[in-house]
């Protein structure tokens, strides 16, 4: 059987640099070798790309070694590039969250490359990044989320603006607690839960160094479901996954540094009428940004009242050892490894459908 030659791309220019590196180690130490010929593309903090040496022992962790020699170039409609040696990809697996990676970027590279890769296109990357557009978008197809309001950097430049009265109409439409959250941004990197009201301008503040866009949402005394979703046009979801986060939120050092940050519980403990309803609603919000591939979709579930609302979705997510996606769709039966297949059919279907357009009037 002939190996299909994949490149994965990790590390990257982004607050989640650090994430990428223990997720590739997972999606490396699951491809199985006998079908793929791997090769390690590193991209440096600065973002420079690298090729990398295939590990003796893969750790929890890959490293990215900038050796000016092994410098990898993208070039127009010809693929990857190690100086003059062409690196022989057929397709590319972006395991780079955040900023430069999960954003649209990368995948307007690699289409301009003419290369097929893993994941979401270039419009729904940017779709499912984007917090403030996609709420925007599922608020259009009568998908439910939280009340939200989207503050950018330039309004609080304006001679006018006034943190304090912001602060006042924040707290009395949505109370405390609030949230503050880059629009564009993952991992909970910059998002800040707002206890008091002397605290809203720092956390603003802090959300507003990782993107010129912020939401400011309500805080919902609510159950953290997941659901992950794989699949091009026709999607397919698995059972949800609950966290239970022993910090205040599930914040980044709870997602990844503190091991006893969030107890997972695959399957969450939900009825199956409610385990339907958030299926289905998962699905609705993949199709709505025209996500592929793959992703995992957020969910608040109110305690009060037990009412579904959509958080965000994350067109590649995470794939470290603990991470909710991969878990989630093996509890629905489809491990790891086979996984990790499927993605790679779905990148050559897409692919494949896409070079059927026509892109000359001649």
């Amino acid at each position: 059987m002939n190996k299909t030659f994949i490149a994965l791309l990790y590390g990257g220019r982004s607050g989640e640099h650090e994430v990428s590196l223990r997720s590739a180690a997972s999606v490396l130490k699951h491809l199985k070798k006998d079908l793929y010929h791997i090769y390690l593309i590193g991209i440096s903090k600065s973002g420079i790309w690298f090729r990398q040496e295939f590990p003796g022992e893969i750790g929890e962790t890959l490293i990215i070694k900038e050796d000016p020699t092994q410098a990898v170039s993208v070039l127009p409609g010809q693929g990857l590039y190690c100086l003059e040696e062409k690196i022989p990809a057929e397709v590319v697996f972006p395991v780079l969250h955040g900023t430069f990676g999960e954003d649209g970027t990368i995948q307007g590279l690699l289409e301009i490359a003419d290369l097929p890769y893993l994941g979401a296109t270039v419009g729904g990357s940017y779709l499912g990044m984007d917090k403030d557009v996609a709420k925007i978008i599922w608020e259009h197809h009568n998908l439910p989320v939280v009340p939200f309001k989207t503050l950018r950097k330039q309004e609080t430049e304006h001679p006018d603006f006034s943190w304090d009265t912001l602060r006042q109409e924040m707290v009395q439409s949505f109370g405390l607690p609030i949230f503050v959250k880059p629009s564009q941004s993952g991992s909970s990197v910059g998002v800040s839960r707002v206890d008091r009201e002397e605290q809203f301008q720092s956390a603003a503040e802090e959300a507003l160094r990782f993107d010129n866009k912020i939401l400011i949402e309500p805080g919902v005394d609510a159950r953290e479901v997941e659901c992950s979703v794989i699949g091009n046009t026709d999607p397919l979801s698995f059972p949800p996954g609950e966290l239970s986060p022993s910090h205040d939120f599930y914040d980044y050092e709870a997602k990844y540094i503190d091991p006893d940050g969030a107890a997972l519980i695959i399957p969450a403990k939900l009825s199956a009428e409610k385990a339907k309803n958030v299926r289905d609603i998962a699905e609705k919000a993949y199709k709505a940004l025209e996500c592929r591939g793959m992703a995992r979709v957020d969910f608040f579930l109110d305690k009060s009242n037990e009412n579904v609302y959509l958080n965000e979705i994350n067109t590649i997510p995470g794939f470290t050892s603990i991470s909710m996606f991969a878990l989630m769709c093996e509890a629905g039966g489809l491990c790891y490894s086979d996984l990790l297949d499927k993605l790679v059919f779905y990148a050559f279907e897409e692919y494949e459908n896409h070079r059927e357009l026509c892109f000359s009037l001649n």
